[in-house]
């Protein structure tokens, strides 16, 4: 049990970098623009994700509000 505990908290810390590091790309990229070196086109590939989600209607709601609710719902650690 002590190494499922341990392996959770490894993955909650690595998402909660990863979501720091995107909005650290989302705030530089709106900044300097869209051409960072490390980021590179965070911004774009946003867009056209959220663009794909908008064309499917129904099922790219669903899998919104999906992903929304796993974001907001779950404790990370």
């Amino acid at each position: 049990m002590n190494g499922i505990q341990m392996a959770k908290q490894w993955v909650g810390a690595l998402t909660e970098l990863a979501l720091m590091l995107l909005a650290l790309a989302i705030v530089l990229a709106l900044l300097i623009g869209s051409n960072l070196p490390f980021f590179g086109t965070v911004t774009t590939n946003i867009m056209a994700w959220v663009k794909d989600l908008g064309s499917n209607g129904l099922v790219g709601l669903i899998s919104l509000g999906i992903i929304i609710w796993l974001f907001s719902k779950r404790s990370m650690t």
